[in-house]
């Protein structure tokens, strides 16, 4: 295999969520493109990332619509890697992030996990 490309994340809104990730998390967005169905593809990714990104989804079904902000079970599910941890937590923390925890140290690295705006559970980690 490869890589992983995309990971798909249920969001409310396209513009809400595009703003939150560029805005808050730094990330760029890649692609927005309308399709046919009136929906869009809309790709963010963190700067300088080659491979992985987030496609941002609304639901189609009311059942994907009960999992907008709850994909992984109130679990940590997405893991966004820095390599200045203290520099990230503070823009991050200054732009509005919610962080759950104060910064700790485990022997992978440091971390502290936050929720995007739908609750869904990051860490930021910088690995050792």
């Amino acid at each position: 295999m490869a890589h992983l490309g995309l990971t798909t994340l249920l969001v409310r809104d396209y513009d809400e969520a595009i703003a939150f990730f560029v805005d808050a998390l730094g990330f760029e967005l890649r692609e927005d493109e309308p399709r046919a169905d009136g929906g869009r593809w809309v790709v963010v990714a963190p700067r300088g990332s080659r491979e992985t990104g987030l496609l941002l989804a609304r639901p189609g079904k009311p059942e994907q619509q009960a999992r907008i902000g709850d994909q992984t079970g109130g679990r940590v599910g997405l893991f966004l890697h820095t390599e200045d941890f203290a520099a990230d937590h503070r823009r991050m923390t200054a732009a509005g992030v919610t962080f759950l925890e104060e910064p700790r140290q485990e022997p992978y690295g440091t971390v502290a996990v936050f929720e995007d705006l739908y609750g869904n559970r990051w860490d930021l980690l910088q690995p050792k």
